[in-house]
């Protein structure tokens, strides 16, 4: 995390106190939790690969969904989305495809996986269809959330169905955004239709945070951008802001998370201060 000193009345990212939550004596029910933003490109997979496997390193049972046929969650463990059998698809479509064969665990203590492929996009055609198409997600993870404590959904970047089958699914919302100037346009839609599920489908929801992401304190563009995000969203906006660093890129290619790639690294440090935000949250 940069401490660079800014000037005055600009936006501050620097590395903030937050306190190691407590260890826990049993897991369960989970929090699910859908990183969405339409937009491509704005370090969602990362940050749903970095958090995760942060949250596990305090003792949390994690499992992360990967819901974008691209698979990009699956091939940043190491995995082939091309060569599996099973994926969240089978978990949708199939009524006697049992979720837990098609969990993996991931070589992060803690952290599974449900893994997706291409496949995944027939689903959204099939679902149509369907009763109640708006909660198959949710069907599907119910029987696994007394085994964690948090459930990270990836979701592609779009607001088709199985964008609204994650909202629908989920407690909250982590909203990564790219500290750009176009990036902001984006996020009124995006809260337009979490405010639309919240009120149709799913009362519970909530935004859990404004995560600032690609931010390079270098530029007075992204340091202005970071703070009209602040004052558009206030205390929405995490305090942690992730910076731009080609440690993310080299963990994806090893098939790590960073957290484990690199663990002294800025951008580690990064993830498990947001982990602290989150859990205290």
């Amino acid at each position: 995390m940069s401490s660079e000193v800014q000037p005055a009345g600009q936006p501050v990212a620097a590395t903030v106190s937050i306190p190691e939550p407590a260890p826990l004596t049993s897991h369960g029910p989970a929090q699910v939790i859908a990183m969405v933003n339409q937009k491509g490109g704005v370090g969602k997979t990362t940050s749903t690969v970095s958090l995760g496997a942060a949250i596990a390193g305090y003792g949390r049972k994690v499992l992360l969904v990967d819901f974008d046929p691209q698979g990009a969650l699956s091939v940043s463990f190491g995995v082939n989305p091309n060569e599996m059998d099973l994926t969240v698809y089978n978990v949708l479509t199939e009524l006697d495809c049992n979720v837990r064969d098609v969990v993996i665990h991931t070589d992060v203590e803690n952290l599974d996986l449900l893994p997706s492929n291409i496949d995944l996009s027939a689903a959204e055609l099939q679902l149509v269809s369907e009763v109640g198409r708006e909660y198959a997600l949710g069907r599907a993870l119910a029987p696994l959330l007394p085994e964690y404590d948090y459930v990270l959904i990836d979701c592609q970047p779009s607001l088709g169905l199985l964008t609204l089958n994650a909202l629908t699914a989920s407690t909250g919302v982590i909203i990564p955004m790219e500290t750009e100037y176009f990036a902001l346009r984006g996020v009124a839609l995006l809260q337009d239709t979490i405010n639309k599920v919240k009120a149709r489908l799913n009362p519970t929801l909530v935004i859990l945070g404004v995560l600032p992401t690609m931010y390079d304190p270098r530029t007075l563009h992204s340091r202005e951008v970071l703070q009209t995000v602040q004052q558009a969203f206030g205390d929405q906006v995490f305090k942690t802001t992730i910076s731009r660093t080609v440690k993310f890129p080299d963990a994806a290619v090893a098939g790590e998370p960073i957290t484990q790639f690199a663990p002294t690294s800025a951008g580690a440090d990064a993830y498990r201060q947001l982990a602290r935000e989150v859990l205290a949250r």
